[in-house]
Order: C-alpha cells, then sequence, then structure tokens
C-alpha cells in the first residue's frame, strides 16, 4: 500500500510540487515550479549586545533576534521588520544574496555558538554604547586580520545614550588603540570627537571605486544630522581612504565616510548613525529618517559598503593576483564513476532503477527507506582566493507524505570547514516540495575564496513514510 516502509531503492515513488528554500533555519514555500533563489553566504552579523537599543536608539534589524526571518521570511518592505535599521536588511534580505543575523551577547571568534564571528563574513557595530571587552576586541581584530569586514557607524561625541560614561567615538577608538591584536593604529584613522549638527558630506570622484560606484547604484551624498567625522593617518596604513568629506575639508581631514583593510580584511567607517535611521522602529523611540533623505544617497553608500566588506562578486578589490580560469573543480561530479571521491553513505551513491538519474545511469540517493535516520554525501573542494564560485546541482524530490503542513524529512545543503564546523547553510528542502523531475539549485560560494571547504548534504527522515532526494550533475564552477 502507497506510504507505508518500504525497503530502500525500492520505492513507488509519489511526485508532488517542489519548491522549498531555507536559509538559515526559517521556510519560504514557492508556489512556482521555477528554482527559487538560493541565498549565496555573504553572512552579516549585526551587534546588539553593546546597547544599540539604549534611550532613543533602535539600531538593530528585526526585533526577532538571531534571526530576522523568524519576523517574516519573506520581508518587501521596512515594516515587514521591526526596526530602525530594517530598511538595510530588507534590502539586502531581497537581493537573495545574503544571510542576516543579530548577536545579542558577547561577540566571540573561533567558538561555537551560532553567533560566532567565524560563522560571518561582516560584522556592523551600529553606534555600540558600551565598550568592548578585552575578549571581544581580540575576537573583533582577529576576524577582520583573517579576512573579516568590520562596519564601524558612530554618532556625535557625547552621544551617551545609556549615560554609564562612554559613546562610539570613545568606543571605536578603544577598540583600535586599546586591543592585544594591534594597537599601534592599524586601521590608519582615528574618530574625531566632535559633534557636527548638519550637513550633506560630498563623495570623491572615483568612478573606480566599488563603495562609491556599486551594484546598488552610484553614491553622491550623505547626511549628517548630528554626527562626526575621521582623521586619516596613511602613514599608518596606506590603504586608509576618504570617500565622503564634509563641507569645506578633503585629505586627511574631515573623512565622514572612510575604507581601509587590515590584515586580509576590509575595513568601513561611518560618521553618523542618522543616515542608517529609516525612521522606523519600536513603539517609543523618536527616529529620524535619513535612509530615504532625498538629498542624500544613504541607502547606495550602505548597501555597497556592506557588498564590499563582504567580499560579494563583483564589489572589486584586489584579488592577490589569482588566475580565476573558468573550471569545475568538483571530481566525480555527475557520479559516474560510482563511490568514488565522494564521501557518502552506503548504498546513497547507486545506478538502481527505483529512481531514475537525469543524465548517464549513476546518481546520490539520500531518504527514501520510511524508517528514522540520516544520510550524507559530502566532498571537500578548494576555492581559490579572488574568484567567483558557484555550486550547482539537479534535485528531484518525491515522498509518500500526505501533509500539506509539516516538514517531515528534510534535506540540507550546507557547507562546513575542515574541522566539520558548519559555516552556512545554503538551503533546506523538505518532502513539502516533491516534484516531477530533476531542478537545477544553485549558490554562490564565492564568500568562501581562498577556503577549502566541504559541501555536505544530509537527509533526516521520519519513522514513517518515505522522502526521497535524488541528485545528480553536481558542479563547483570557478571563475
Amino acid at each position: 500500500m502507497l506510504g507505508s516502509q518500504r525497503s530502500r531503492r525500492k520505492v513507488t515513488t509519489v511526485l508532488a510540487g517542489i519548491g522549498l528554500l531555507v536559509t538559515g533555519a526559517a521556510l519560504q514555500v514557492s508556489t512556482s515550479a521555477t528554482p527559487a533563489h538560493a541565498a549565496t553566504p555573504h553572512r552579516i552579523l549585526f551587534d546588539d549586545g553593546h546597547a544599540e537599543e539604549a534611550g532613543n536608539a533602535d539600531w538593530i534589524i528585526s526585533t526577532s533576534k538571531p534571526d530576522p526571518l523568524s519576523q517574516d521570511s519573506s520581508p518587501s518592505s521596512e515594516t515587514d521588520w521591526t526596526g530602525a535599521l530594517s530598511s538595510w536588511g530588507v534590502a539586502l534580505q531581497g537581493t537573495g544574496d545574503y544571510s542576516l543575523k543579530t548577536a545579542t551577547s558577547a561577540l566571540t571568534y573561533g567558538g561555537s555558538a551560532t553567533t560566532d564571528l567565524s560563522n560571518f563574513d561582516t560584522l556592523v557595530l551600529p553606534e555600540p554604547n558600551t565598550l568592548f571587552t578585552t575578549v571581544e576586541k581580540t575576537a573583533i581584530m582577529n576576524f577582520v586580520k583573517n579576512g573579516g569586514g568590520l562596519f564601524m557607524v558612530s554618532d556625535h561625541t557625547g552621544a551617551d545614550r545609556n549615560n554609564d560614561g562612554e559613546d562610539a567615538v570613545e568606543i571605536l577608538n578603544d577598540l583600535m588603540t586599546n586591543n592585544s591584536v594591534d594597537s599601534t593604529d592599524p586601521f590608519g584613522f582615528s574618530v574625531d570627537s566632535l559633534s557636527i549638527s548638519s550637513g550633506y558630506p560630498a563623495a570623491i570622484s572615483d568612478s573606480t571605486d566599488p563603495v562609491l560606484h556599486g551594484s546598488f547604484g552610484t553614491v553622491t551624498k550623505s547626511l549628517i544630522a548630528s554626527g562626526t567625522t575621521a582623521t586619516l593617518k596613511p602613514a599608518d596604513n596606506s590603504s586608509v581612504k576618504g570617500l565622503l568629506y564634509r563641507s569645506g575639508y578633503s585629505g586627511n581631514t574631515g573623512a565622514f565616510f572612510a575604507t581601509s583593510t587590515f590584515g586580509s580584511g576590509r575595513v568601513a567607517f561611518w560618521g553618523d548613525s542618522s543616515p542608517i535611521d529609516d525612521g522606523t522602529g519600536q513603539s517609543g523611540n523618536t527616529l529620524y529618517d535619513g535612509w530615504n533623505d532625498t538629498g542624500a544617497t544613504n541607502a547606495a553608500l550602505a548597501l555597497n559598503a556592506t557588498e564590499w566588506l563582504s567580499g560579494a562578486s563583483g564589489s572589486g578589490g584586489d584579488d592577490g593576483g589569482t588566475d580565476c580560469t573558468d573550471t569545475q573543480v568538483l571530481g566525480n561530479a555527475g557520479f559516474e564513476s560510482g563511490a568514488t571521491t565522494w564521501s557518502a553513505t552506503s548504498g546513497v551513491i547507486t545506478n538502481s532503477s527505483s529512481e531514475s538519474a537525469r543524465t548517464g545511469s549513476y546518481y546520490a540517493w539520500l531518504g527514501g527507506n520510511g524508517t528514522a535516520g540520516s544520510e550524507t554525501l559530502s566532498q571537500s573542494a578548494t576555492i581559490p582566493s579572488g574568484c567567483s564560485a558557484t555550486l550547482s546541482l539537479y534535485l528531484h524530490i518525491d515522498t509518500a507524505e500526505t501533509t500539506t503542513s509539516t516538514a517531515y524529512d528534510t534535506l540540507q545543503v550546507q557547507v562546513l570547514n575542515s574541522s566539520g564546523t558548519v559555516l552556512g547553510t545554503l538551503a533546506s528542502y523538505s518532502n513539502l516540495n516533491a516534484a516531477s523531475g530533476y531542478t537545477q539549485r544553485s549558490f554562490s560560494l564565492s564568500g568562501y575564496a581562498g577556503q577549502t571547504v566541504t559541501l555536505k548534504l544530509t537527509s533526516t527522515e521520519g519513522s514513517k513514510l518515505q522522502t526521497s532526494f535524488v541528485i545528480d550533475d553536481t558542479a563547483l564552477d570557478v571563475t
């Protein structure tokens, strides 16, 4: 009888619709047969562990923490998420190329926490109002030194929102000058102790700069509504660069927005929190809509800078001289060599006639047992530094489950480091999505350039009815 437990590889298939894409842990259901866009692991962590909501501040992308998708898994407007930075978050989420989280506790690097910095490409510090601890400063500096992006947003001197005697100017300067990694002006700038009431800092003329001319638009001006600037010190770090300046200033003084590098990482500084404030947030806060200010291009500046910091494809920057020749780097990508190259649960790579390969005779079949258990398929690959990389695979799902609301059986597509730590979940599929035929799924792995990673697929079935996850014709294309 259909739906009963069956011997593996002898399952009668039941065909239904596919289209579920999960980024992180949240589900998005698609009613279209067209493949849902897969989230690229440009992983952004917004800090909310240092009084970023004190006073009238509301520097969060969502009240749902750590995962904003729990508030709304498919936001289309800034009010779908609650927070004065919701426009920033929603705009990134809407591209399908970013995974966003919020940290609410101490920042760590190299630990096991979900919000550990090792799991992210960029850390955003939106006007912190408490000092970072010694351990946190070491974590942040090592994160950047080893290739992370750091986005520091300040405010005017005296903006002590929680009345603890510290403001963002002092806190960011303390991070740069009082840490155990490098306190000798590591980024090549310091934050000025100023309170500038108003202004529209203008962008320099540089058509090649990826922050001023990125995929989110061209930056012309920003906004000061009680903010500060930075003093640049190129003798300490030759990579420091002022991009927007307070009126009447240039060169090493009056930089309202600046970029730099440190080790293998990138740094951006913004002198005011008003430009990232979208005017919406939690009830009771007095907010200012700088994000949509018609005299500035603050949204493009925030989004382009995030893209650049994350090392997103097309965001510019030196690729270290790597020759990114077009190539496909997975071995036995179509499984036609049988159970070689891949690491897999016994029987996963098969030429059984109970399912069908997309091309050739062999394919990978995870699940399909109708009993509780898990099966895996994995392969390690090196993504050259500075190159773009795309993982693709053809996936077919069939199931004996009849529910239209419960994901009893799942398949996760994940990226792991050499120690087996999960760096990111690219997607998750379930019995809710079965469909006839194969559908190609693609995921950008450009955020892992310069690393050797393990690509791992894991199926988990419940105890009764089968769901089969059938994979063929994989590829990891590097360009």
